[in-house]
Formats: structure tokens, C-alpha cells, sequence
């Protein structure tokens, strides 16, 4: 039986519509975003809008021009090697620590999570596609059992969301990607965490690459 989940505020329902609309690219870097429009578009008020963009602004996802307007932030190529060079020491280490704690109902989920993925995979659709990537890492974090990567990576994830749509872009990167999400949970239910702590590492790594190769040849 699941738990029930606390109904969203209008703000909150907002924000989620505009981070998702920002890490798909449907909003591009540097576009800038008309409180009017967006408040018409989603049926809605200026407050709650005005309200979402505070957020936006405050975790970096928008910026102020100085003439009364906001544009989407342009892609930080110093935050993004921060954070990836983050990435690729805590989530293997993540990995590792999934190793020693996982039941079969984790194996259940982790079959669920592989299957929105192959779903993801046929539709072809950017947004599923970024929401199935969100779902194995977080997974991956959950399964470390332990609260604090779970929630440093959680603060970082708007941005991660960010780049991964960069990277999903490519049709030639998207096939990989799962093959080696495949392969990591095979591996720790295999009882060989460290070689699914080696291939987490590449997967970063590789992660890492395709998006600088993005953000230098822009769309």
C-alpha cells in the first residue's frame, strides 16, 4: 500500500512545469521567459508564476537581464565539471554501498526502472527519456542507504537533469546509456559490486563528454 503523497501547491506544480520545460530545452539558454505568456499558457495567475521564477533564480536555472526580465541560464561549463567531477566519486561509491544492502524487492524495482527505460527508449521522447535517467540514479542513491548523498545529489539534480537532456539529444548516445544502466544493476545483483562501481565511473565519464561536446557545438 503506498503511502499518500501530499497534494503540490499552484507554486509548486508551476516550478515543476518550468524546471522540466528548462532541462528538456524546450526553454533554450539565454531565452528569455514572459511571466504574461507563461501565466496564459498554464491557466494560471502572474503570482504563482512570479513565485516559480524566484525559485528558478534562486537554485540557478534563471538569471535577471537588468531590464525587468529573467532568461534561462546559459550552460556553466566550470559548475557542470564540478559537479561531474563530483559525480564520478560519490556515485560509484553509491554503487558500492547498494552492493551490501539489496533485497528482492529492490530487484523488482530495479526490473520496473529498466523496463521505463526500454519504454522511454521507443517513444523517443525527450522528456521520458530524462524522467527514466532521473529514475536510475535515484534509484542507485536510494539503494546506498545513505542520507546524505541522497541529498547532495538531490540539491545538484535540476542541473544533472540539465545537461543529461543535452546528452540524450543524440540519438547515437541514448542506446549506450541504458545498455550500461543494464549492466550496472546486473553486476550488483551479481554480487560484483566493484566491477558495477567500474562501469558507473565510465558511465559518468562518458556522461561528462557528451556534454562538452554540446555545449561546444550547440544545436
Amino acid at each position: 500500500m503506498d503511502a499518500v503523497k501530499p497534494k503540490k501547491t499552484l507554486v509548486e506544480e508551476t516550478y515543476d512545469i518550468l524546471t522540466d520545460a528548462i532541462c528538456t530545452g524546450e526553454f533554450a539558454p539565454g531565452e528569455r521567459l514572459n511571466q504574461d505568456e507563461i501565466a496564459a499558457k498554464l491557466n494560471v495567475s502572474r503570482q504563482p508564476v512570479n513565485s516559480a521564477i524566484s525559485i528558478l533564480k534562486a537554485n540557478g536555472l534563471v538569471e535577471d537581464t537588468g531590464r525587468r526580465s529573467v532568461v534561462v541560464t546559459r550552460f556553466d561549463r566550470d559548475l557542470f565539471r564540478a559537479i561531474y567531477d563530483y559525480r564520478t566519486v560519490i556515485e560509484p561509491f553509491a554503487v558500492k554501498l547498494a552492493g551490501q544492502h539489496l533485497t528482492s524487492a529492490d530487484r523488482k524495482l530495479a526490473d520496473k526502472v529498466l523496463r521505463a527505460g526500454e519504454k522511454a527508449l521507443t517513444s523517443n521522447k525527450l522528456g521520458q527519456l530524462v524522467r527514466a535517467d532521473m529514475m536510475f540514479h535515484e534509484m542507485i542513491y536510494a539503494w546506498s542507504r545513505n542520507q546524505v548523498i541522497e541529498t547532495s545529489m538531490r540539491n545538484n539534480w535540476h542541473h544533472i537533469r540539465r545537461s543529461m537532456a543535452e546528452v540524450l539529444r543524440d540519438p547515437s548516445a541514448i542506446v549506450p546509456v541504458w545498455q550500461q544502466h543494464r549492466e550496472i544493476v546486473e553486476a550488483l545483483f551479481d554480487n560484483r559490486p566493484d566491477e558495477a562501481a567500474r562501469i558507473m565511473q565510465s558511465h559518468i565519464g562518458s556522461s561528462y563528454e557528451s556534454i562538452i561536446s554540446a555545449m561546444e557545438n550547440p544545436h
